[in-house]
């Protein structure tokens, strides 16, 4: 699948979410135009017929009682009156007939034109009885008469009746129009947030976990862990600025390989004349190549013991350069840790005595922990030799030793000066040294912990520090009681 831009990504989602808000909107107009016809319809149909319904009433009990009072009383303005009245209604029934929109209400329409022409042809017949002056059966007209009348005005109620339902109706229709609307404006409101939400999710982690990637991988790099395999399923902008990681991560990995590579080499040609120059030194302080004035013992002394350290350095190099080659080659037996401990602590005694300097132990019976014992002697050197170079005079130095969980731990404390929280994370890190403010900065190379750290890690244990300003550290190294390499395999006779 071909990868999408961050651009392309962000614009999909607008789109979705836009597309979503459009159908709602558009429905929404749908909806409030459904309801314009109704209320319109409500207006200029059910209303007008409701008033309708009212006139032809009126005009009816007009009609009839103008019926009568002329029966009664033969006034031709009173048969004028009829005749008007009569107009009045055939004029409103007309109008009712224009705005009818339903077969229903038209047939009602029909039905009441016809009533009514019933009942005027009764009055125009009895009219014509009374201006002859001729006899006629006047029970018979009043009984037909009062029966079109009620039957006008049965039907007229039922205008009225049909007006009202679909008022009713049309008022219901409005409200389940309502309802519709907001239903479905609440289900795709909700479902635009959730693809919102959704959307938004798959986009940020599209880039942010790439971005976490990179952020291990900065750590890494940080650490001096150079392995160009930063691999990215990640957009073109992000994938593009990985492989510039994986590419800066070959060049430093060239540049830290140069620089090992040159510390060895001279870490190996600067060794042979280092001894050279120390061995002449002891020549001279022994007396062998002749009598030594003391000012010239002095210097001879300060010579050999700036050759010793010089030689410490030059080891210390080359140490380090082995261990981060893999170039170390380790002897893993099954050792007593307890006597490890004790053996360095009485190589360290005659410093920690001219330092008045108290060193305590606390050790613990331990599993046996396969381990190359030379290797680790010297990581436990120096973290020994560390705890005693930043402890006071006075002070205490405390070895510990204890099992843990498929391990034993082996821990040195001192009650130095502390760490800050800043340099205990890189204090392991080659060429690193803790600085506390107020005390002495001591002379060192800041290779003792990287190699301690190298040692233990190739034993497949860890180390770390615990310390707090002004109370001590306390250095950690744990073991696992099963060894990290293969066991070799016994030869069969």
């Amino acid at each position: 699948m071909k990868k999408r831009s961050i651009f392309f990504r962000l614009m999909i989602g607008y789109v979705v979410v836009l597309a979503l808000a459009t159908g709602v909107s558009v429905y929404a107009i749908l909806q409030l135009g459904q309801m314009r016809d109704v209320t319109h319809s409500i207006i200029l149909v059910d209303n007008p017929f409701l008033d309708l319904h009212n006139k032809l009433s009126d005009d009816l009990l007009s009609e009839t009682r103008y019926d009568k009072k002329y029966t009664i009383l033969r006034d031709k303005a009173l048969h004028d009156n009829f005749l008007a009245a009569r107009a009045q209604f055939e004029e409103h029934l007309d109008e009712a007939a224009r705005i009818a929109d339903t077969a229903e209400m038209r047939a009602v329409i029909l039905r009441v034109l016809g009533f009514h022409r019933f009942y005027q042809a009764l009055f125009s017949e009895e009219a014509g009885y009374i201006l002859s002056g001729k006899k006629y059966d006047v029970a018979r007209f009043n009984d037909e008469k009062e029966k079109a009348v009620d039957a006008l005005m049965g039907e007229l109620m039922q205008v009225r009746v049909l007006s009202q339902q679909s008022i009713f109706g049309k008022v219901h229709e409005l409200n389940r129009a309502g309802v519709r609307a907001i239903n479905v404006a609440m289900v795709t409101t909700a479902a635009a947030l959730i693809i919102g939400v959704i959307l938004s999710l798959i986009i940020t982690a599209s880039i942010t976990k790439p971005l976490a990637v990179m952020k291990r991988k900065t750590a890494e790099i940080s650490s001096g862990i150079y392995e160009a395999d930063l691999i990215l399923a990640s957009p073109p902008e992000i994938a593009a600025l990985g492989e510039s990681f994986n590419l800066m991560c070959e060049k430093l990995k060239a540049v830290d390989k140069m620089k090992s590579d040159f510390y060895a080499l001279m870490s190996h040609e600067l060794r042979t004349p280092l001894t050279s120059i120390k061995e002449g030194t002891n020549l001279f302080l022994e007396g062998q190549v002749g009598e030594v004035t003391e000012k010239q013992k002095k210097i001879l002394s300060i010579l050999a013991e700036e050759s010793n350290r010089l030689i410490d350095l030059v080891n210390s190099l080359l140490d380090i350069a082995r261990l981060e080659a893999g170039m170390v080659a380790y002897s893993f037996s099954k050792a007593d840790l307890n006597l490890l401990v004790m053996r360095a602590v009485k190589e360290v005694t005659p410093l920690a005595e001219a330092k008045r300097i108290t060193v305590e132990k606390d050790l613990h019976v331990l599993p046996r922990v396969p381990l190359d014992a030379e290797r680790f002697l010297q990581a436990l050197r120096n973290l020994i030799g560390n705890a005693l170079k930043f402890t006071p005079r006075g002070g205490t130095v405390t070895i510990a030793t204890s099992p843990v969980e498929n391990g034993v731990a082996i821990s040195v404390a001192d009650t130095g000066p502390g760490i800050p929280p800043e340099h205990a994370a890189v204090i392991f890190d080659k060429y690193r040294q803790a600085v506390v403010a107020g005390s002495q900065k001591l002379q060192g190379t800041g290779l003792g912990l990287a190699i301690v750290k190298h040692i233990v890690q190739d034993h497949g244990g860890k180390v770390w520090v615990e310390s707090e300003v002004g109370r001590g550290s306390i250095f950690t190294m744990v073991l696992p009681v099963s060894s990290p390499l293969p066991e070799p395999v016994a030869a069969h006779s």
